[in-house]
This record gives C-alpha cells, sequence and structure tokens, in this order.
C-alpha cells in the first residue's frame, strides 16, 4: 500500500508501515483484544489517545507502542511498566536512552500465502483445565513464551496419545485482518508424524473462517521451523526482533 506525494516537479512515493510491522500494538489496540490492553493511568482532564499498552502479565509477556520512535509512547510504557519494570516489544525498534535490553531474539514473521488449512478430526480443544499439561509440554520443547491464562487468548487445539498432550498450537496476537498462530510444539518422542502441520492447519482453518489470516513467528535460528512452515505455504514476510527491555529505574531514589 503506498500513497504518492508531490514535491515541486518532482513525485515522492511514501510507502505506508504494514500493520503487521507493529502486531502487539496492533493487537492490543484492535477490537479482538483491546478488552485485555493494560495502559497507564492518566492525570489531568485532556483526553489523550493512548501511547502504549500491555497485555496482563500472567496473559503475555507482550507490550505494545503505537510509535515505537515516540518518546512520549516510551514514557507511557515507562510509567505502565514501573521504575525497573521489564516487559517483551517486538519489531523494529531501539529503546531509548535509559533503557536496557536485556534479552533479544532475532526473529522470521512469515504469512500464509497457499496454506492448506483444513480441521484435524483428531485434534481436542485445550482450555484452563489443561495448563499444567500445556505448560509441561512448553517447558519440555520451548516454543516461546506461554504463561499461565495464555490460553485464554484464542483458539488452542491439542493432540493427544493414550490421554497425554503430545503436541499442541493456538491463536495468540490478533492485529485487525490477522491472527497469528502460535504455541506450535511436539513432544519429543512424537516428531517426525506431522503433528504440528496438522494442528497448524487445523488452526488455521478456523482463522479464516471468521475471515482473518494466518502468521506466524519463530526465531531466526531455527532453520528447520522456517523451512517447514515455508514448504507448508508460509512466506517470510520481514525479520523482526523480539527484545525484553528494563525501563529507567527511580534516579531520585539511587541519587539519595
Amino acid at each position: 500500500m503506498s500513497t504518492n506525494t508531490t514535491s515541486g516537479p518532482s513525485t515522492r512515493t511514501v510507502v505506508a508501515p504494514h500493520i503487521l510491522d507493529n502486531p502487539a500494538w496492533a493487537s492490543l489496540s484492535g477490537d479482538a483484544h483491546a478488552s485485555w490492553a493494560e495502559r497507564a493511568a492518566r492525570t489531568g482532564t485532556g483526553l489523550r489517545t493512548p501511547r502504549a499498552a500491555r497485555y496482563p502479565s500472567d496473559v503475555s509477556p507482550f507490550a505494545g507502542l503505537a510509535d515505537p520512535a515516540d518518546p512520549d509512547a516510551w514514557a507511557e510504557l515507562h510509567a505502565l511498566v514501573g521504575d525497573g519494570g521489564t516487559t517483551g516489544l517486538t519489531g523494529a525498534l531501539t529503546p531509548p536512552g535509559g533503557w536496557e535490553t536485556v534479552a533479544s531474539i532475532q526473529g522470521v514473521q512469515l504469512v500464509d500465502t497457499s496454506l492448506r488449512a483444513e480441521p484435524a478430526p483428531e485434534a481436542v480443544r485445550l482450555g484452563p483445565r489443561d495448563v499444567p499439561e500445556i505448560l509441561a509440554l512448553i517447558e519440555l520443547t520451548r516454543p516461546g513464551p506461554f504463561l499461565a491464562r495464555t490460553v485464554e487468548l484464542g483458539t488452542y487445539l491439542g493432540i493427544r496419545h493414550r490421554g497425554r498432550l503430545i503436541a499442541m498450537a493456538g491463536e495468540r496476537l490478533r492485529p485487525p485482518g490477522w491472527t497469528e498462530i502460535s504455541a506450535v510444539c511436539t513432544h519429543p518422542g512424537h516428531q517426525g508424524r506431522g503433528l504440528a502441520t496438522r494442528l497448524v492447519r487445523a488452526v488455521a482453518a478456523g482463522i479464516r473462517e471468521r475471515g482473518d489470516v494466518p502468521f506466524l513467528h519463530t526465531a531466526a535460528s531455527n532453520t528447520t521451523a522456517v523451512r517447514l512452515y515455508e514448504s507448508i505455504g508460509f512466506t517470510v514476510r520481514t525479520r523482526p526482533s523480539f527484545l525484553a527491555v528494563r525501563a529507567p529505574g527511580n534516579t531520585a531514589a539511587n541519587c539519595s
């Protein structure tokens, strides 16, 4: 998507940002997940558009900034997480002075371009009662952050073998028009059977039914996963960073 602006005899093309360039903010400020958004308290009588938000700490580690280049957005995030507080961010951004990057992972963002989405008859819906099993599988396979209430963000599907959860996938971020497939993992003893692919296709089928487009993230270092996703119909769109950042501490207290 682009808009053209003219300056004198020349014409400049300005490319508008894509909504997936800032997926956490788009999700927290969109209709699907707006109810999850925690925002900083405001003082005064003037109404102002929020510039930062985050998910509850037991739901997701991610926060979002309306404009990562806006110092006021970072100030609002600071007020939200508190002095020395940490939060997760994603996208192409550089924290301002005083903020500390405590972890950074180079990621890959892939979007559905030709995925065959279809239900998986053997898949079961996962919910809060399944959280202990989910967390045990997450701890074993390490697909990415998953917290006690992450399962409430969307549809999570699992496959069981003799009653034991051995594979899962589900929905996390919900930017308008898009849904992220996340927590894709299979128990090491059951890999190589196509369970993850079946679950990704099943989750994608539900996403498409409501008119959204599936997308997902993985670590750039996980080349096996990237190749798998590309082989089933995803295309690499961009390579964002995933950061854990710490807000500046209380300067006054540190100087006392």
